[in-house]
């Protein structure tokens, strides 16, 4: 899988846990979070709750509701990342965090935004360097399902999305 990281960057060891790695990457001054572990597709990473509830989204919440946005607990579930080819996926309605792909040691734990948001507080321009980069990130109600019928998507954006396109 691709990521933002490439071998030549400098990377700052942050804090680890008991399956990831938290890693400062110097050259692009972002956090990534890392495999300490393999995992196969389905396996559980771990559990996760609601540290704090929001009306309104922010960069580092998700999703679960029209009017609810959580903070994740543990903390460090924040520095997983964005791909356009996930290997990790919040399940909302189970709160834990499952692998889509194998995933090997050192790998970044990367899931697809859209897939808990249906529009990103803060839309970006994707860096991922995946073969099917979509570009921009705005959230899932600014994808076609064309793209978005390639993705897992919690419970509550698939129905957002399935209201849409009645």
């Amino acid at each position: 899988m691709s990521n933002y990281f490439e071998p030549q960057d400098s990377f700052i060891e942050i804090s680890t846990h008991h399956f990831a790695k938290v890693l400062f990457n110097d050259t692009l001054q972002q956090h990534g979070l890392f495999a300490l572990e393999t995992f196969n597709a389905g396996d559980i990473i771990c559990n996760f709750s609601a540290k704090e509830t929001h009306t309104q989204p922010n960069f580092l919440t998700i999703q679960v509701s029209a009017q609810q946005h959580i903070s994740l607990f543990p903390e460090f579930l924040k520095y997983t990342n964005h791909s356009c080819e996930p290997n990790v996926f919040f399940n909302t309605e189970n709160m834990n965090l499952i692998a889509i792909k194998e995933i090997n040691i050192n790998d970044e734990l990367c899931f697809f935004y859209p897939s808990t948001e249906l529009s990103m507080s803060q839309p970006f321009d994707c860096n991922c360097g995946t073969r099917v980069c979509l570009k921009i990130i705005k959230g899932a109600t600014f994808l076609p399902n064309s793209v978005l019928h390639n993705y897992q998507l919690n419970s509550f954006v698939k129905n957002e999305i399935s209201k849409q396109q009645d």
